[in-house]
């Protein structure tokens, strides 16, 4: 069983959904507490829900957003010094419509089953702040739309500025709850590894790197609770079986609260046994701190532990623990990772390699034969991975009939917008999910009428912000967030 199976009948969207504008905050969860003050956080239950909230018709969870980052550009289509003309692999053929005749051919085929909820942004692109270095200015300011605590030192660099993960977890997490930072991916390189998130200013985030400490971290449990856990060789659910029991038994909770329980907690062992290896004794090994994948240099290994990340920010984003998660795979410019060639499935050069096309970190290397297409293979694995997350998002079935996935919104966001030229113009963004109908859906759409904007990605993070659910002055649409020089305020062409 995979994460969150909770019903497979297909969902339709809401009618009228509410403005975000108007939404309420969550609703009143129940927390299990059990050994050494473990909690446990349930998702919503129509027999446990305040009669006042039931009387007015429960609406769905709050809106969110799930950032899914990859770096070095996509295969779009390009003249480069080292081939000449390079094919178009990855935008849509044409504006308006998704559909599979749209994308054939493209990455963007590997969401096929998905294109009725997906928004495929073109024309976004970031200022060309002085960082001296593409990369640099790309993966720092791909979150925060701010330019370099320093101009001029490259790799040396650090943003000067909040990132819109932390921001949204901040002013909208319980107790203002950090939101979830995942890295998968060889630890150090450039730009030191985890580069997206930032509290502030020349505050840049640690990340959690290995799955199981992301876990520990989303359920409450620190490292003693969790070798109690596994000296038992138990679940976590083991650790509030009392309470489970008592709340099964109550005659408040209907025939669907009871299966959602009951999924919900297999859920959560089905992760456990995927990040735990069965509790085997190579499973108790890793969760010393050697997960396999986390910090490989081979792709398969490191989207395998990225797809664990996504495995924890769906349950945190259905439990109520954050708004908000970021997974970032690469370091700045991913340049350790090899991911494997779908011709034969052996591994490739390292991306950075193949984004510059040539057997180097710069442009003086040998060119590697057929690295535009090699490319595109690296754009297919994460298209996979992004699937993925959208597969898990919506499989969680609300009260109300929504998915999960239709109440926030998961970004696919790059770093460049293409990987020779190191361009800041036209980087690839991906929205799915409407946040609640605040966002346009099954559409690709170009914005600023497709007129260069110099920084209009700046706009781009103040309407995902204004999905996620932030406000200014309790009702307006984000407007604040970026560079103060940037233009600001949503991006209509995205609303719905």
């Amino acid at each position: 069983m995979s994460l969150f199976t909770w019903n497979k009948k297909s969902a339709a969207s809401p009618a009228s959904a509410p403005s975000p504008a108007t939404r309420r905050g969550p609703s009143r969860r129940v927390i299990l507490k059990g050994i050494g003050g473990f909690t446990l956080a349930l998702p919503i239950l129509e027999g446990l829900r305040p009669r006042e909230v039931e009387a007015a018709g429960e609406e769905s969870a709050p809106p969110f957003a799930i950032f899914f980052r990859q770096a070095n550009g996509v295969a779009a289509a390009q003249t480069t010094n080292e081939i000449g003309m390079e094919p178009e692999r990855w935008w849509p053929t044409q504006l308006g419509a998704l559909t599979p005749e749209t994308v054939a051919g493209r990455a963007l085929a590997e969401l096929t089953d998905h294109l009725d909820k997906l928004l495929v942004v073109k024309n976004v692109s970031m200022f060309n702040f002085n960082y001296a270095d593409g990369h640099a200015r790309g993966a720092l300011q791909c979150l925060t739309a701010r330019g370099p605590v320093v101009e001029g030192v490259g790799g040396d660099s650090e943003a000067n500025g909040e990132s819109l993960d932390h921001r949204i977890g901040a002013e909208l997490n319980p107790d203002g709850r950090d939101s979830l930072f995942m890295y998968a991916g060889t630890p150090g390189g450039w730009l030191g590894g985890p580069c997206i998130s930032y509290r502030g200013p020349n505050q840049r985030r640690a990340a959690l790197h290995n799955p199981i400490n992301a876990y520990q971290t989303m359920m409450g449990i620190d490292s003693e609770q969790f070798e109690l856990v596994i000296a038992r060789q138990n679940s976590i659910n083991d650790l509030v079986r009392d309470q489970m029991t008592s709340l099964m038994s109550s005659p408040k909770l209907s025939a669907a609260d009871k299966q959602r329980l009951e999924l919900h907690f297999d859920s959560i062992r089905d992760l456990e046994d995927n990040l735990m290896c069965n509790l085997d004794d190579v499973g108790y090994a890793e969760l010393e701190g050697k997960s396999p994948g986390y910090a490989s240099d081979l792709g398969d290994e490191v989207l395998q532990a990225a797809r664990a990340h996504m495995d924890i920010a769906v349950l945190a984003v259905a439990c109520g623990y954050t708004r908000s998660a970021a997974i970032q795979i690469g370091s700045g410019n991913d340049g350790s990772t090899r991911y494997s060639n779908l011709d034969d499935n052996a591994p490739m050069e390292n991306f950075h390699y193949l984004s510059h096309r040539r057997l180097s970190h710069d442009a003086m290397g040998d060119v590697i034969p057929n690295s535009d297409l090699l490319h595109h293979y690296v754009d297919i694995h994460f298209m996979r991975a992004y699937k993925y997350l959208l597969d898990k998002l919506s499989a969680v079935e609300l009260i109300n009939g929504d998915r999960l996935l239709d109440c926030g919104v998961a970004v696919f966001l790059n770093d460049l917008g293409n990987g020779p030229a190191h361009s800041a113009r036209d980087v690839p963004i991906v929205l799915a999910g409407s946040a609640g109908g605040l966002l346009k859906q099954g559409q690709h759409v170009t914005v600023n009428n497709g007129d260069y904007l110099e920084g209009n990605h700046a706009q781009l993070l103040n309407t995902i912000g204004t999905a996620a659910g932030l406000r200014k002055n309790g009702d307006q649409y984000l407007d604040d967030f970026g560079d103060p020089a940037l233009p600001k305020g949503v991006l209509s062409e995205l609303l719905a």
